[in-house]
């Protein structure tokens, strides 16, 4: 049986030509889908999340429907500070709640290490699925540190980042001490996940398109630096992705990012100039595309694969998640599209 460190996707990612276009969906797992709606039903997110058995259904369903190159972890970014003991919640309609947001040095000193005993239920089900996905690899993945302390400061999720921003610049210190900790946490979750037999990671940084490039480099960057330096022993390829980050693409692939995803707001062969010799990206078809008609669809796709010819590898992607009303026979016939497309020569 083939192994997934020769699949398709993994060859791309380490910026090889496989014989075909990669391709997989952020939020593939679930959203959009009629069969995650009915496993979940009745079901909050975090407990699905902590559930063995529902988290290999729900990361499976896509694999069986598409096809798909990867398959992504089903879980969400607040799961390892959930599993530290934050009181949080998901909130349908608005997201992650944060009951106390963090203000002072002494909340952030509660956030103590990960631990496999925290997460058991989480490692049986990458395990379980190891075993299930055979020669599919399986994307294991976390929240980078800046849109996970956003979270914890906010309070939930936040349109201008004010009290994040203002702890930023007011309080460096204790900013600081705050995202070396997530970013400690952060790694943690990610070794733990590649320990049971996660093929790859990415680190998703949500929120990081609200700064600056020198804020980024100033505030942020060491920190998503060392939780990706955290697996790099481990030998998996590290996806980094954000949104709204088209300023910050060369410091993301500086952080340690082998692979760097791109929004669908930049053209991926300007993303490709921007990023230098030897680049591998992922993206970037809009998500919204796949409401058109499926000429346009293929058309705008057949644009993106011959765009990411230009990079030393690619892996089609979309330039963010699955939206929740997206057709899934529309998703389904674009990897068929992709799949049938030549590979790009270098």
């Amino acid at each position: 049986m083939a192994h997934p460190a020769e699949s398709a996707f993994i060859t791309a990612c380490r910026g090889d030509r496989p014989d075909h276009v990669p391709v997989w969906f952020m939020r593939q797992a679930g959203r959009s889908l009629p069969e995650y709606r009915k496993v979940r039903e009745g079901v909050p997110m975090l407990a699905s999340c902590f559930d063995t058995d529902l988290v290999v259904e729900i990361t499976m369903q896509p694999v069986r429907r598409y096809g798909v190159d990867a398959a992504i972890f089903f879980s969400d970014i607040v799961v390892p500070l959930k599993a530290i003991g934050v009181d949080l919640d998901i909130v349908a309609g608005t997201g992650p709640v944060v009951a106390e947001p963090v203000r002072s040095r002494a909340q952030v000193d509660t956030l103590r290490d990960l631990v496999a005993d925290d997460v058991l239920p989480i490692t049986a089900a990458v395990e379980a699925l190891v075993t299930e996905l055979g020669p599919t690899p399986l994307i294991g993945f976390a929240g980078a540190p800046f849109t996970l302390a956003s979270y914890l400061v906010e309070g939930g999720p936040s349109r201008d980042h004010r009290r994040t921003k203002q702890l930023m610049y007011g309080d460096p210190d204790l900013w600081h001490a705050l995202l070396g900790r997530i970013a400690q946490i952060a790694g943690q979750f990610l070794r733990l996940q590649v320990q049971a037999g996660a093929s790859a990671i990415q680190l998703f940084d949500s929120w990081a398109g609200a700064l600056s490039p020198a804020d980024y480099r100033t505030y942020v960057k060491p920190h998503s630096e060392a939780v990706l330096a955290s697996v790099a022993d481990l030998g998996v390829p590290r996806i980094h992705f954000g949104v709204g980050t088209g300023e910050l693409l060369v410091d993301m692939r500086s952080a340690g990012a082998d692979v760097v995803g791109v929004d669908w707001r930049v053209p991926l062969d300007d993303a490709i100039r921007r990023l230098g010799p030897g680049a591998v990206v992922q993206g970037n078809l809009d998500p919204t595309t796949l409401f058109g008609p499926t000429d346009v669809v293929h058309a705008k796709a057949a644009e993106v694969v011959a765009a990411g010819a230009a990079a030393a590898g690619h892996v089609f992607n979309l330039g963010h998640g699955v939206l929740p009303d997206t057709d899934p026979d529309a998703l389904a016939r674009l990897v068929d599209f992709v799949h049938a497309q030549p590979v790009p020569s270098a």
